[in-house]
């Protein structure tokens, strides 16, 4: 029996193929058909002999002929063998489609090849400095074994854990973001590099508020499983992070120091006031603006402020945020060392002709003398409750014990 190209046809869309018929067939089919003793053969009335019919079930059907015997399991066989045959040709083409997708999606959105991959420029070893290297190589290593050290159970990962995880496809990047570690300055470097900050070539052309807008870059939670995996997969995966307490201090100077932080002295001033301040005034009740650095260590350190909602992201512990025992990343920058360790990722991207990340001058960056004034006025008892509960960060990305904490 023939089939003839043009009587398969897929179903739109998935790939899966259904036989329209068959327009010719076999003289022995014929035969079968037709066959029987002479003086039983009638001529017939209804459809034209010799064709068969494949119904959008798989399930043969004939022509109706009166008083017509057939040999039925050798037709029912040669019928399944055609409905094989249509099944096996939809699985090459899905198998060909699949690949062509893929094929595609690694090409990238402006569908050029890239020539290399972060990924490979930064195991390659060959066009970065043997001492950036190795220093990198040296956190990675020292990451690793903390995770295999502290970290006790394992688990898989999900779309909620990937909110933080930003996307550069164009040049295969993934950058988890923590507030207070610069994330302003890099948010605005992938915009540039993304093509989302429009003219914009300068990244401090972009307005603050603007890198900060919500669906102005993707993140990592917005794909299907199969186009996260491949993406952690072959893109370079970066995090850059700070000493915690003074990434701590950072936060609170920013948000409950400045008068332009309303929100938050609604949203958290005026819940810490509430909590933690003996006989507080009305107006304080209501505005939340003067909240002071020891009250809103009450705050992190009560049992109640996580059981009713997470932390805020500018105090949230960086593995909280980036996951870094489940997420292998490549690099791990560090705030001490900005300039230095972002100019290392965009060489990896070959990216460092196209942008520059910003140089800092701020003359009020939070430093570990300030952050020492600060705990001046803790009490011992909650110093080491604090400690406690960024342990995991002080530990995982290599920072000691700060000297001026009164506990140890």
């Amino acid at each position: 029996m023939e089939i003839h190209s043009s009587d398969v046809r897929p179903l739109a869309g998935c790939g899966v193929f259904v036989c329209d018929a068959v327009h010719s067939v076999s003289p022995n089919l014929k035969a079968l058909y037709q066959d029987g003793p002479q003086d039983e053969r009638k001529p017939t009335t209804t459809s034209p002999p010799g064709l068969v019919f494949l119904d959008g079930l798989g399930v043969a059907s004939f022509p109706s002929r009166p008083r017509l015997r057939m040999k039925k399991p050798k037709v029912n066989r040669m019928v399944l063998a055609m409905f094989l045959g249509c099944f096996i040709i939809a699985i090459f083409y899905c198998q060909n489609n699949l690949k062509q997708a893929s094929e595609s999606a690694i090409e990238g959105t402006n569908g050029q090849k890239s020539r290399r991959s972060p990924l490979q420029t930064l195991y390659d070893g060959d066009q970065v400095e043997s001492s950036v290297q190795a220093a990198h190589q040296g956190r990675r290593e020292l990451l690793e074994e903390a995770c295999r050290s502290y970290t006790r159970k394992r688990r898989v990962l999900i779309p909620e854990d990937l909110k933080h995880v930003m996307v550069d496809d164009r040049h295969g990047l993934l950058y988890c973001y923590v507030p207070k570690v610069a994330c302003t300055n890099w948010k605005r470097v992938l915009m540039v590099l993304t093509g989302a900050a429009g003219p914009h070539r300068d990244p401090l052309d972009i307005p603050a508020h603007e890198a900060h807008v919500a669906g102005t870059l993707r993140t990592l939670s917005e794909y299907s499983t199969a186009e996260i995996n491949r993406r952690l997969r072959s893109y370079l995966k970066f995090v850059f992070v700070r000493e915690p307490f003074e990434r701590l201090v950072s936060a609170y100077r920013n948000k409950f120091t400045r008068s332009y932080n309303e929100a938050f002295h609604k949203r958290y001033g005026t819940k810490i006031v509430r909590r933690h301040r003996p006989d507080p005034r009305p107006e304080a009740l209501e505005a939340g603006d003067d909240v002071s650095f020891e009250e809103f260590v009450y705050y992190l350190v009560d049992p109640a402020t996580q059981r009713e909602e997470p932390f805020n992201e500018h105090w949230e512990r960086v593995h909280s945020l980036c996951h870094p025992c489940l997420i292998h990343y490549d690099v791990v920058g560090k705030y001490e060392t900005l300039e230095q360790d972002s100019s290392y990722v965009l060489r990896l991207a070959g990216a460092e002709q196209q942008v520059a990340f910003p140089a800092s001058h701020k003359s009020t960056r939070t430093t570990g003398d300030m952050a020492a004034q600060f705990f001046h006025k803790i009490h011992p008892f909650y110093q080491k409750k604090l400690f406690n509960l960024y342990r995991m960060d002080f530990l995982l990305f290599n920072y000691s014990t700060p000297a001026y904490l009164k506990f140890t």
